[in-house]
């Protein structure tokens, strides 16, 4: 067996360091014209991930570029695309007040918005000792982008030490191809790569580098804040990570196909009841990559597939539970969305050639082979029009429940299953999403979306969502009637992604 090499975050980093003082900027391949593929994972859950897909789309070289974007849409939740090339820091980005948005200098601020997608296109985008702050905040997308030296001492300081972090009431955010960089631990005055607290949920982390860190990541801030949960790691790379990788406080988490190298300290740390599916990934020159860890509050696993290649491991003890030196579970996991796993010996090679910013947004095809992403992806078929035939039966929807996103004021969700063409529910801003619900699971076939007058014509692109599983049943334009697969669901949500004005929707009619 080959002697494990730890190497030390600190020697690890000499070069970024001088890179950093001097104002140099890592030199990165061309990065991609805008972003591409869909989410996986959890973030295809929960009426899934699509950021600013519809809306407009605005380049930016600056911080104070990026929120004056935020700040110029006509409603927080107006979709947007912002592509950002050149180097983001302290000096170029400035706080920008409007009524969409809620920024801060020092920091690009994605609080109290919907709706945004982030990405890196030309020759790159490097968040330099800056970080990204995801607060109160849903549907985000951040892609292709690098964020270094992000510290919570020492100057400058920005967003608590985190590269990317999230918290307040966060949910479906997907972060794919990044750079996440620090160069050392709490000492040095670096906190966390990707932290996610106070109940931030339905969360993808793919096809991403995490390097030359103290701290991996987290997922809740402490054994009494465990509301966050249901992410997914996926073909990330961990490289010289002391610890933290990610450290679970309760809730679920997904880790398949990840690349662990050098894990210094510990590795997968799940604590305070979480549960952690791990299915092939490849741990190798690493200590302690599973279990609980400095804690004598219990985590559990899932384990399959995995490769341990030159891994050592504790004894047990008071604080010490490793799931080694021979892996089994002591628990399920249940993950409700489709994933394709590749086999964990070709984990290293496919996710060195896919991983990160400026590697051309490569995936993996699920038999260890990298490929483009198709720039016409999308999570379902080619949007349709409603069928102008009027549905038949029985409007399933007179006396169910219903709910949705930020409302008009005067407006009631409860309004578009009431059988009352003159009352109706309209979102926040431009766009927005209203579901009917029932207590048991209801059969429904067609559905007749009803606008109000005076609004007619106003809906444009939209997505009809099996709010269960977060599966897209139908997309397409324009209110009418729509049929599909009979589908067996408790909630059935009807997101409109596109519009000409205020939509008015007044009746959401569903039918066997």
């Amino acid at each position: 067996m080959r002697r494990r090499v730890a190497r030390k975050i600190y020697a690890a980093t000499a070069a970024l360091g001088v890179a950093a003082a001097t104002g140099a900027i890592l030199s990165m391949p061309s990065a991609s014209a805008a972003v591409a593929g869909s989410a996986s994972g959890y973030a295809t859950q929960n009426g899934g991930t699509t950021g600013g897909a519809g809306g407009t789309t605005v380049k930016a070289t600056t911080g104070t570029q990026i929120h004056q974007a935020l700040c110029g849409r006509a409603a927080s939740d107006t979709p947007i695309t912002i592509e950002v090339e050149g180097t983001i820091n302290h000096a170029n980005t400035a706080k920008v007040s409007g009524d969409s948005c809620n920024t801060a200098a020092g920091v690009i601020e994605l609080k109290q918005i919907s709706n945004v997608t982030l990405v890196g296109v030309g020759s790159g985008a490097v968040f330099d000792q800056l970080g990204i702050h995801v607060r109160e905040s849903s549907n985000i997308i951040i892609q292709n982008v690098t964020v270094r030296n992000v510290k919570k001492s020492g100057s400058p300081t920005s967003n608590g030490g985190d590269a990317i972090g999230m918290e307040s009431d966060v949910h479906n955010v997907w972060v794919d191809h990044v750079n996440l960089l620090a160069s050392g631990g709490e000492s040095d005055g670096y906190d966390g790569l990707f932290d996610l607290k106070a109940n931030t949920r339905y969360v993808t982390l793919s096809y991403s580098t995490l390097r030359n860190s103290g701290r991996g990541g987290l997922i809740n801030s402490s054994d009494s804040d465990v509301d966050s949960s249901f992410v997914t790691f996926h073909h990330n790379l961990y490289e010289n990570i002391d610890s933290r990788a990610p450290l679970l406080r309760g809730g679920t988490a997904h880790m398949y196909n990840n690349y662990y190298l050098s894990l210094n300290e510990s590795g997968i740390n799940s604590r305070v009841g979480a549960k952690a599916k791990v299915d092939n990934n490849y741990f190798e020159d690493s200590k302690d990559v599973l279990g609980t860890f400095y804690t004598d509050l219990a985590g559990y696993w899932q384990v399959s597939g995995n490769i341990f290649d030159n891994v050592t491991w504790s004894e047990p003890g008071d604080d010490t539970n490793p799931a080694g030196p021979d892996p089994v579970s002591n628990t399920t996991v249940s993950i409700p969305y489709a994933y394709t796993l590749d086999a964990a010996s070709c984990v290293p090679d496919v996710v060195k050639r896919t991983a990160g910013a400026g590697t051309g947004l490569k995936v993996s095809d699920g038999s260890c082979s990298p490929q483009s992403p198709d720039p016409t992806t999308t999570p379902t078929a080619s949007p349709t029009t409603p069928e102008p035939t009027d549905p038949a039966g029985t409007n399933l929807s007179l006396g169910a429940g219903a709910d949705g996103t930020s409302k008009a004021s005067g407006t009631s969700y409860g309004n578009v299953r009431d059988g009352d063409l003159s009352t109706y529910w309209s979102p926040a801003g431009t766009t927005g999403a209203v579901s009917v619900k029932w207590g048991s699971a209801t059969t429904v076939s067609s559905v007749r979306i009803r606008e109000a007058d005076g609004a007619t014509g106003a809906i444009g692109s939209w997505r009809l969502l099996n709010a269960d599983t977060g599966a897209v049943l139908k997309t397409g334009s324009g209110a009418g009637t729509v049929s599909f697969s009979a589908t067996s669901l408790k909630k059935l949500t009807f997101e409109i992604t596109g519009a000409t004005g205020t939509p008015r929707v007044a009746e959401f009619e569903t039918y066997a």
